[in-house]
């Protein structure tokens, strides 16, 4: 599903990434661990690619990335990426419904089609009779599914999440988890997942340790 090879990336003086090779495979859920600043967000984000590498490559369903004009990578990181971040990142003004479907009307998904699956996922996440409710209204757990459903909407090949329970309790915390590895037994999605989280990572399928810019076996 995603291979990264000799990415690297520094930021003025400072060599944040040195040299990074990384497989993932599809339904795998894969989380990165290490102490801030060990460059797990920045890996992230360029396998997201919402930053690029100074060199090296991010193949995403053998699509080599970086290669392609800025038009079609924004389409390519609409259809095949979701994100969930610390913060959900919920538009205020938006009900719950419409926070979910809005990536697919980005996507250009007719707007009936688009609700539609937006409900689908409201039912799968437990979360119908919030469908109305504006992010305001909704508890830190609930604001934090919808979140996961909207980065689902348009079915991606892969969901990269920075730590997506760090802002929330031990029991939402635990919730969330679940519903992460519900996800990759139902739908046999992979993710990619920064957390400090140290039950989440040893439930996850690999866990992998970054220092200093580099994997560690």
């Amino acid at each position: 599903m995603i291979k990264v090879t000799q990415i690297k990336k520094s930021f003025h003086n400072l060599q944040v990434l040195k040299g990074i090779d990384l497989e993932i495979q599809k339904g795998e859920i894969v989380c990165l661990v290490g102490a801030s600043g060990a460059g797990k967000s920045t890996l992230l984000h360029i396998i997201g690619t919402l930053d690029k590498p100074d060199s090296g490559e991010v193949c995403i369903k053998g699509e080599n990335v970086f290669r392609l004009p800025d038009k079609e990578l924004s389409q390519f990181r609409n259809r095949h990426i979701g994100f969930v971040f610390q913060f959900h990142h919920l538009l205020p003004e938006f009900t719950a419904l419409e926070n979910i479907y809005l990536p697919a009307l980005i996507a250009k998904v007719p707007q009936k089609k688009a609700m539609e699956q937006a409900h689908e996922l409201l039912d799968l996440f437990k979360l119908s009779n919030r469908a109305d409710h504006k992010p305001s209204q909704l508890s830190g757990g609930e604001q934090q599914r919808i979140a996961v459903a909207r980065a689902l909407i348009n079915k991606p090949s892969v969901v990269l999440a920075d730590e997506p329970s760090g802002n929330l309790d031990s029991k939402n915390a635990k919730e969330l988890h679940a519903l992460f590895l519900e996800l990759r037994d139902t739908l046999n999605q992979t993710f990619v997942i920064v957390t400090h989280n140290e039950s989440f990572a040893a439930m996850a399928d690999r866990t992998l340790h970054m220092a200093d810019g580099v994997l560690i076996k």
